[in-house]
């Protein structure tokens, strides 16, 4: 990156320019250089503007449409080329936007084109609603503009302003690792917490820095990315719950076709563990359990419960995952505690039913490649020892890899 890289003002300065200038404005007065961008699609900037992508594509007929949602979608993917090269070729070091539901989305958009690190505020009139889709996988900064943006007042230019501080204190954040070790991805949730904290201090024993994601469903797909970046030596799928809840649309359901499958273009160690497939995770209580799972194992936890998984589901589970590991054999080990999956599914837990892990076992091990290796091991998952053998093997592999 040049040492006079921009912090790229980006937005629809067709219909928010002074919002825009605003920011630009005080980003300059941090003493930090702005290279604006109008992606507006209704016409160009008021004003002169760093890179105007509505007259370069209207110029070059790129913008020819009637119907305004597919002048946004080629809008998008030409500011989205645009971003990325800016980004490579060092002239930028982060990127800021203010707009109201088009605008987040369009802006959001382009900003999911650059990497982890790079600095991402999106100041919106539609914060406070379900980001979900908006911010996905990335590390974008939402700050709710509380009043609705139209013109600069006294309400939100204090907020633009903030957004302004922020981006520029992050761009001139400078911290590094003190040193550069091995990472290996760690996907958890609650059930096996403990099981988790075994296995990080067992890994980093062995001298690994360990990098834990939430298995809520986005938490594996951002690791997933990651991983296809180069972020990482290994993966130690120790919560694969997310199967699970994706499989009964539950709490940390929501993942992608990538998730468990080879990382395209590279030979990543991945060690699977069936942490919470013991269950699905709802949003219910105890006082309003749904007819179709009264008859269900519960594992009442707070505004979620788990229900134990019927035979139907543990089987369709089981020809799922393999069929993802199947796809790329080769750096692939499963893990298997005999004891139990989450912290319910123990001896006197309400989920505990050994027999319905069996049947998970049993037919992974019909369908899976018998170049994938299946070690069981007599421990619950949330046992110390369990998290030192799983550290050993995720060990035993990424070295490997590198012998051979």
């Amino acid at each position: 990156m040049k040492k006079n890289a921009a912090i790229a003002v980006v937005g629809t300065f067709d219909s928010k320019a002074e919002e825009h200038f605003f920011l630009k404005v005080r980003i300059e007065q941090n003493g930090l250089p702005v290279l604006t961008i109008n992606v507006g699609t209704k016409g160009p900037s008021p004003s002169p503007v760093s890179i105007d992508l509505y007259e370069l594509m209207h110029n070059n007929g790129k913008l020819n449409y009637e119907s305004r949602d597919e002048a946004i979608y080629a809008m998008i993917e030409e500011a989205k080329t645009q971003i990325k090269q800016l980004h490579n070729d060092g002239e930028i070091c982060g990127i800021i936007s203010a707009g109201g539901g088009t605008g987040t989305h369009l802006c959001t958009r382009i900003m999911h084109e650059l990497p982890l690190g790079v600095p991402k505020v999106m100041i919106s009139t539609v914060a406070s609603r379900d980001m979900t889709n908006t911010v996905g996988t990335k590390d974008i900064a939402m700050i709710h503009s509380v009043a609705d943006l139209l013109g600069v007042n006294s309400v939100s230019g204090i907020i633009l302003d903030h957004a302004a501080a922020g981006i520029c204190g992050m761009v001139q954040s400078h911290w590094r690792p003190q040193e550069s070790k091995k990472r290996i991805a760690l996907p958890f949730f609650g059930f096996i917490t403990e099981g988790a904290e075994a296995t990080k201090y067992a890994l980093e024993d062995l001298g690994y820095e360990v990098v834990a994601f939430h298995a809520n469903g986005t938490g594996g797909m951002a690791m997933e990315e990651l991983a296809v970046e180069g972020y990482f030596d290994g993966i130690l799928d120790l919560a694969t719950h997310e199967l699970a809840d994706d499989l009964k649309d539950g709490y940390c359901g929501g993942i992608g076709p990538e998730r468990f499958q080879p990382v395209p273009g590279r030979f990543l160690p991945r060690l699977i563990v069936p942490g919470g497939l013991d269950c699905a995770v709802l949003e219910f209580t105890r006082h309003d359990v749904p007819d179709q799972y009264k008859d269900r194992k519960i594992f009442f936890y707070d505004f979620r419960s788990a229900i134990r998984l019927n035979v139907e589901e543990t089987t369709l589970l089981a020809e799922q995952l393999s069929a993802k590991l199947n796809q790329g054999p080769t750096d692939i080990k499963v893990l298997i505690p005999i004891k139990g999956w989450s912290e319910a599914d123990r001896e006197g837990g309400s989920l505990y039913d050994p027999d319905m892990n069996q049947l998970f076992t049993q037919r992974l091990k019909q369908l899976l490649n018998p170049q994938i290796e299946i070690q069981e091991v007599d421990h619950h998952i949330n046992d110390a020892v369990f998290g030192e053998i799983a550290a050993k093997v995720m060990d035993e592999m990424v070295r490997n890899k590198q012998q051979g």
